[in-house]
């Protein structure tokens, strides 16, 4: 009935991309990436990183009709510097058949022996930067461009398949005009004096740029205590710069150095683009870089991506010093809501950040692993 092929050429590749706008054709809460990022995503010409990287992406067809994609990873960072002997699956949409996550399975096992693996486990993205895990509670709230939206009935694919959940995340959100600033803007100035720090203004890509590997050198260094953590490759430094820097509104960028300009701190936030993107349903012409751009300047949600503190300096207040200069930006832009993406729940380090918001838990995730017997 079914049929299971690999997606090689510039049109299969196409087709795997565009696969859930017809999935989730007129759904309230799906966001639509934009087509030709993601075709360029799996161009290992275009990303580098993906020369160190085993992946194929696979297609499931009834007929000529496609019915489900995933893409089948192998991290072997993940491999031989974790010793995780784990095949991954992401990008991970089909049709509510249990047969078609099936053959989606089968072929993630069928590369985790051919390569003497143990486990297969998804969905997840080739590196801890790419989109994370099936969503398991709240399905009516709108997607985002940095996280996948599923239906319900993936979770019930996997767990009636034998998987079993594996790492568990939380999305939160809380309402900017609510929040009470008076902690962290009092800290300011006493936490810049006492450890001699300053803030870094953003006002070009040159700026952003300067401090870029910086950036991603802290935030190997923060996130490395996580047992799931592989550290960013320079190869995938320079394809982030890339994909990210024109999305980035100079304002939502927050650094922080010390005496000597050495990084210490950064919080990378980005306005919502989701309304934007459904609006651009995949492309960018001839008026979807009009919503992108629209959004850039004028979105009242903002999206928290990232934020990172030297460990020297952890527990000595030095987030109020971020907060502070967020406290300002977002009130020049008269924002709305503030939403985290995907946090592991285990990683109670960042939650701690969070709990002076006062913020609500609107969605939880999971990653969903099986051990393969011999």
């Amino acid at each position: 009935m079914y049929k299971i092929c690999q997606a090689k050429t510039k049109k299969d590749i196409i087709d795997f991309v565009k696969f859930p706008f017809k999935l989730y054709k007129n759904h309230p809460y799906w966001v639509p990436p934009i087509i030709n990022d993601e075709v360029n995503y799996f161009n290992p010409e275009l990303n580098l990183l993906l020369k160190k990287v085993y992946f194929k992406l696979i297609l499931v067809k009834k007929g000529e009709e496609i019915v489900g994609r995933a893409a089948i990873i192998i991290n072997w960072d993940e491999v031989n510097h974790l010793n995780k002997k784990n095949v991954r699956f992401g990008w991970f949409d089909v049709i509510d058949d249990l047969a078609v996550s099936q053959l989606i399975l089968e072929e993630a096992e069928h590369v985790a022996r051919e390569h003497q693996l143990s486990s297969i486990e998804g969905p997840i993205g080739f590196t801890n930067l790419d989109k994370v895990g099936l969503i398991t509670e709240g399905f009516d709230e709108l997607g985002s461009m940095s996280t996948w939206y599923n239906y319900p009935y993936y979770v019930e694919h996997l767990k009636k398949l034998g998987l079993e959940s594996e790492k568990s995340y939380i999305q939160s959100k809380f309402d900017f005009p609510k929040v009470l600033p008076e902690s962290f803007v009092k800290a300011n100035d006493m936490i810049k004096r006492r450890y001699h720090l300053k803030n870094v203004e953003i006002k070009s890509t040159d700026d952003i740029l300067k401090y870029t590997d910086q950036i991603f050198d802290l935030f190997n260094q923060t996130y490395s205590r996580l047992k799931s953590f592989v550290p960013i490759s320079d190869e995938q430094k320079d394809f982030l710069k890339k994909q990210f820097i024109p999305f980035i509104n100079f304002d939502y960028i927050k650094l922080v150095v010390d005496q000597n300009d050495k990084l210490i701190a950064f919080a990378i936030t980005m306005p919502s683009f989701a309304e934007a993107l459904r609006k651009a349903n995949g492309k960018l012409f001839p008026f979807g870089f009009l919503y992108l751009l629209h959004a850039k300047k004028h979105s009242k949600n903002v999206e928290f991506l990232l934020i990172s503190i030297d460990e020297a300096y952890q527990n000595k207040g030095v987030i109020a010093i971020v907060f502070y200069e967020m406290q300002k930006s977002f009130s020049k832009l008269a924002l709305d809501k503030c939403y985290n993406t995907p946090i592991l729940e285990d990683n109670m380090h960042m939650l701690n950040q969070w709990k002076h918001f006062n913020p609500i838990i609107f969605r939880k995730r999971a990653t969903f692993v099986k051990k393969l017997t011999e």
